[in-house]
């Protein structure tokens, strides 16, 4: 008797199948970011290596700056289909390992963990300490070796190098910030700023070139965090504030109020996001609130995914008033009782002016209990064509705060539960 077969069953559109397919998607994108991880971190180590040799030639030969050129000529002669190896790259390459011997990468990779705290003091402790380190500029005690251009670097030397922070920054970037001539630890917290935040090789010129070190890092900021937010949380909200910030308008005007600074800053939202920096999710502008009958309007509203925390930023096309902050605590209040959901934290405050008394600022701050911190602003010409691509589109920033609210109100419903 002929066996009967099962009848035929379409699975593709079965659910488990469809999870299947999700699951082995995300497997091989994650592959990928890990093969191109992997990729650039052995392009980096060739380039440091081809530094170390070239040097060394030009130390036991004796020879200047000019043989680098014939050496790229006669590399690419030898290698006719590889690129990569120009007078200018080989330049880079040797200037490469010049500021990073050895002991350089060891030390960065030691001070890579307090470096990447999101506390203002311990970064600049640790800046200074990298820049009071001394490093000889001979080969041999760079590669802490008597290797020589016949001999491979040891198998040792090379995991120090994988492994350190180096390496994960892209070619690009080491190019940006070998050319900005910064000192060794400022150029240090740009370098981490690449993985850590995912700036290209654009973006980070663009942050160098609007110093955002000085205004992030070296600033004196007017704030009270401290006073009114606990640890590490007042740490965070200080580290992420700027002073003074510096928006991207498109269509700048001379003259320009609170409204239409507003219209710029929202037509252009991943500008103004890019700038307000890390974590940042756009809600609302001149968010509507009905309080004891009459209307108000909040400028501007955002959430800050790593604060948990809703940031009410109150716009001023002039310097700032005492006045100012009365008006962005109100708000905060509004928010923190319409808006703030179980799992957040306070509200915090921002008034952004284009100009303020340092002395008045603090008096100010002194009388209020709630997060409030004061900085200037500075209008710039639009960010470069070239740099828009890098930038999330604002359906990316619509669906992060779509996904944020979703995880809110799952996390809500499991409390009541």
């Amino acid at each position: 008797m002929k066996e009967a077969h099962p009848p035929y069953k379409d699975i593709t559109n079965s659910e488990t199948f469809t999870k299947a397919i999700e699951l082995l998607n995300y497997e091989i994108a994650t592959a990928q970011v890990k093969v191109m991880a992997a990729a650039n971190a052995q392009l980096l180590l060739h380039y440091w290596k081809m530094g170390l040799y070239i040097l060394e030639i030009q130390k036991k030969s004796g020879w200047g700056a000019k043989v680098i050129s014939k050496l790229s000529d006669a590399i690419r002669k030898s290698n006719p289909n590889k690129k990569g190896y120009s007078t200018r790259n080989l330049t880079y390459m040797c200037q490469f390992a010049k500021l990073y011997p050895l002991n350089i990468i060891q030390l960065l990779s030691a001070r890579e963990a307090e470096m990447s705290i999101p506390d203002t003091k311990a970064i600049l402790q640790t800046a200074k300490e990298i820049e009071e380190i001394e490093f000889a500029q001979e080969v041999p005690a760079q590669i802490g070796t008597s290797t020589s251009i016949t001999q491979e670097v040891p198998a040792q030397i090379e995991e120090i190098f994988l492994k350190s922070p180096i390496a994960r920054t892209n070619w690009a970037s080491h190019q940006v910030l070998m050319d900005s001539k910064l000192s060794l630890g400022i150029r240090f917290w740009y370098m981490l700023g690449c993985p850590n935040f995912g700036w290209s090789s654009n973006i980070l010129d663009l942050q160098i070139k609007s110093g955002l070190f000085q205004r992030q890092i070296l600033a004196k900021k007017h704030t009270n965090f401290q006073r009114t937010l606990p640890k590490p949380q007042s740490d965070l909200a200080n580290y992420l504030l700027k002073d003074p910030y510096i928006f991207d308008i498109t269509e700048s005007q001379k003259a320009m109020d609170e409204r239409d600074i507003e219209n710029q800053l929202v037509t252009h939202v991943t500008n103004y996001l890019l700038e307000m920096g890390n974590g940042f999710s756009f809600v609302a502008r001149q968010k509507h609130f009905e309080i004891g009958g009459e209307d108000f309007f909040a400028d501007l509203i955002l959430y800050n995914i790593k604060l948990h925390a809703y940031v009410v930023i109150e716009l001023k096309a002039r310097k700032f008033k005492p006045g100012d902050a009365a008006q962005l605590n109100f708000y905060m209040n509004v928010v923190n009782d319409k808006l703030k959901g179980k799992g957040d934290n306070d509200t915090i405050g921002i008034v952004l002016c284009q100009g303020k008394s340092e002395i008045m600022a603090d008096y100010v701050l002194k009388g209020y209990n709630q997060p409030i911190g004061i900085s200037d602003y500075q209008m710039s010409k639009a960010i470069p064509e070239e740099l828009k691509s890098t930038l999330p589109t604002i359906e990316d920033i619509e669906r992060e705060l779509s996904e944020l609210q979703t995880d809110k109100k799952i996390t809500s419903s499991k409390e009541e539960k």
